[in-house]
């Protein structure tokens, strides 16, 4: 490996140390000694439940569906996959206000109900937070698992039709090993992605009963301007994420089954009820996750044929910008991270250290930038370029999770080849590494400019009353109950996510073909 390119990567982890050690730093250095305030363990303790009920919840549903997606071969079932994948990316507010169009108090069930004499639905507090944090993760768990399932030769369940294995025999061998492997993980990931979900309780909790740890955050540095609670506060948000995420490494174990000859899974089950309550689950979880979709596409278009709102074009330009600034930054660190780590004896810990990222919120971070910043000038001056920056630290794992992977396997089928050309830095890598990592250097470039482009977190931190973002923008109209307006800017929103999703995506595997 080149000089230059260990010096790349020996760059990009100190910039990824310093931006979330000095953070933490701040934090340790502001919080008091004093114990927590008497307002916040209600903050703790709501959080703590949301966040295990919404995994609980989450992962107990997505086991049937798995299972039913793992066994069964239908007309769509690529389809109906693709669609568990657009929860993930789409934006937290657009989610909420969908849901509400479905399940809320003028919503389609809620609508149902007022017909046939029964009241209406409300979803504000735990039941809503619930709501979207399974809307949310549903997918995500069933995804995890689906890979464990599919992991499983097709021959062990051909062989176990003709053992003619009993219910509980065939659970003990061949399902039980996935779950074991599967679920402890997929646990661990839903209860972290819940413990830091801002947008869905700001916009559901409801009240004070249903605050989080990140909303107390909130209200402490722009309502109560108090830095030493809301150091004290991140400083316990960043210790139980690191705990959730040691405990996801500790447990993530994946189950060995041996070689197959590649065939698709299928179940050789003769009986009948099994398929329809596959049938039944498969059917539930699309209308689960298709309705408020497709409610956010009818109400969005009907918003924006009542007129655009004034500074929608503004707003865009500016989370347009964000979110590519924070990809190319993102970009720029994963890529040197990953080739570094690729060759290096010790790249494991080093890929441990950066995704341990994941268990640093978004509020955890910009908590402790607004303490560093605010002796010297005023923090909301900088909003945009802080945003783009925690937004490019948060993409940073997901990022690299991705390219690593794909630099091992482009070293192994044509290191030798370089070698022996002679070639070195920049010619080795846009000669031999980049054509061979195209498609997952698109696939994550989309991800992370989707992900920004919806991001409602640190920039409710930082932002003026006079500053918009789509996703900021959205939630004041939600806010000012403006909800045809909200729908339109939702609209746009999904629109542009999605939309540079694909642009990045198709690139990358088109550039690669």
């Amino acid at each position: 490996m080149s000089g230059a390119g260990k010096a790349f990567g020996i760059g990009a982890l100190l910039v990824v140390a310093l931006l979330v050690l000095a953070p933490v730093v701040a934090l340790l250095a502001r919080a008091e000694t004093s114990s927590l305030s008497v307002s916040a363990w209600p903050a703790i303790r709501f959080t703590l439940l949301q966040a295990s009920l919404s995994a609980l919840i989450s992962v107990a549903l997505a086991i049937p569906l798995a299972r039913a997606l793992s066994r069964r071969r239908f007309f769509g079932r690529g389809v109906m996959v693709s669609l568990l994948g657009a929860p993930f990316l789409l934006p937290s507010i657009v989610a909420v206000l969908s849901l509400l169009a479905i399940w809320g108090r003028s919503g389609v069930v809620s609508d149902g109900l007022a017909r046939l004499g029964l009241g209406g639905l409300d979803i504000y507090g735990l039941s809503g937070v619930l709501l979207a944090h399974v809307f949310f993760n549903l997918p995500l768990a069933t995804r995890m698992i689906l890979q464990g399932w599919q992991a499983v030769p097709s021959e062990h369940f051909r062989l176990a039709a003709m053992l003619d294995l009993a219910p509980r025999a065939r659970f003990a061998l061949l399902d039980m090993p996935v779950l074991r492997g599967a679920v402890p993980s997929a646990l661990l990931v839903v209860f972290m992605l819940c413990m830091s979900s801002f947008a869905v309780v700001l916009a559901l909790g409801g009240g004070p009963k249903a605050s989080t740890i990140e909303l107390a955050i909130y209200q402490a540095l722009r309502f109560e301007f108090d830095l030493g609670g809301a150091a004290q506060l991140a400083m316990v948000q960043l210790g139980f994420g690191l705990i959730a995420a040691m405990l996801a490494f500790r447990f993530a174990k994946v189950a060995s089954f041996g070689g197959g000859l590649g065939a698709m899974v299928q179940d050789f089950d003769p009986r009948r009820w099994p398929r329809w309550l596959d049938a039944g689950v498969l059917i539930l979880a699309a209308l689960f996750v298709g309705l408020p979709l497709g409610a956010i596409l009818i109400k969005g278009l009907g918003g924006l044929f009542s007129g655009m709102a004034a500074g929608l074009l503004g707003a865009w330009l500016v989370s347009l910008g964000i979110a590519l600034v924070s990809t190319a930054l993102a970009l720029m660190l994963a890529l040197a991270l990953a080739f570094w780590i690729d060759l290096e004896a010790r790249g494991d810990r080093i890929e441990l250290f950066v995704l341990l990222l994941l268990a640093a919120s978004p509020f955890v971070i910009g908590t402790g930038l607004f303490i560093l910043i605010n002796p010297f000038f005023s923090p909301f001056r900088l909003a945009l370029p802080i945003t783009a920056l925690v937004n490019a630290a948060l993409s940073l794992p997901l990022m690299l999770r991705i390219l690593r992977p794909a630099m091992a396997r482009a070293r192994e089928n044509h290191g030798r080849i370089a070698d022996g050309l002679g070639l070195r830095g920049r010619a080795r890598f846009c000669h031999i590494t980049l054509p061979q990592i195209r498609p997952e250097l698109g696939f994550a470039t989309g991800l992370a400019a989707a992900l920004s482009m919806g991001d409602l977190g640190v920039i409710t931190l930082f932002a003026p009353p006079d500053m918009q973002t789509l996703p900021l923008m959205m939630y004041r109209q939600m806010g000012s109950y403006q909800m045809d307006a909200a729908a339109g800017t939702a609209l746009i929103l999904v629109a542009s996510s999605f939309g540079l999703f694909y642009l990045f995506d198709k690139g990358g595997r088109y550039a690669g073909a």
